[in-house]
């Protein structure tokens, strides 16, 4: 199996290089992988950064067009049986790829979700303040949507962590350009007929001081719109 890692990049100058090296270094058996990283019109040093690391495949953007138009841009030049999105921000440990991968190898599923929300609010840690406790119960509101349009219990449809195959795509057009692409791949993969598989993972979220770009009211907003659309239109 060849597993196509696509990392879409804007201004992480801070932790880019540190997420190569976690995916450099990850090794599953019986698994090739390659890194795509999706530099989507950083203006700060990440480009500079990117321009010294050799091994991956590297795309760059001349501007900003948002999260989904890079991921988009790295479906399209993936050339795995599998592809799984790696957030740049080490939210995520990569060391979880070797969990999601592991029911697609056993036959247990096609698709794997990584889900953070599996569980009750964290009020002694990152859900303690009013912005991400709301974040939280956001998503789990459009997580419980998704579940009652699209026939299938979901927990955490906005994860960063969706392992598909590639050719799951194949005959499906993705719009979104921005955070909307994770509801809306979700919906379509749903339509196709495909079961979402949801292995429980940990993150470290970081805050909004720190670079975090997601608005949760704005791309909420877009999130449960995109949900009803698909639901009756492709």
């Amino acid at each position: 199996m060849k597993l196509s890692i696509i990392v879409p990049v804007y201004n992480e100058e801070k932790t880019i290089l540190a997420v190569l090296t976690a995916l450099d270094k990850l090794v599953i058996p019986s698994v090739s992988k390659e890194v795509i990283v999706v530099d989507d019109g950083s203006t700060d040093s990440t480009r500079k950064k990117l321009e010294k690391v050799k091994w991956p495949k590297i795309i760059m953007h001349e501007k900003n067009k948002g999260k989904g138009a890079a991921v988009k841009t790295g479906i399209k030049n993936a050339t795995g049986d599998y592809i799984i999105i790696q957030d740049a921000d080490l939210e995520y440990n990569p060391e979880y790829i070797k969990s999601l991968i592991k029911p697609i190898r056993e036959g247990k599923a096609k698709v794997v979700y990584g889900t953070r929300l599996n569980r009750m609010p964290n009020l002694s840690g990152e859900e303690r303040t009013f912005r991400f406790l709301l974040h939280y119960f956001g998503n789990r509101f459009l997580s419980l949507l998704t579940s009652v349009l699209y026939g299938q219990w979901i927990t955490d449809m906005e994860t960063c962590y969706k392992l598909f195959p590639k050719n799951a795509l194949s005959d499906v057009t993705i719009n979104a350009r921005g955070f909307e692409f994770e509801p809306e791949i979700t919906a379509k993969l749903l339509k196709k007929g495909f079961k979402i598989l949801e292995i429980p993972i940990d993150v470290k979220p970081r805050g909004y001081e720190e670079g975090k770009k997601l608005n949760t009211v704005r791309d909420g907003a877009k999130a449960f719109w995109n949900i009803l659309k698909y639901r009756f239109t492709n």
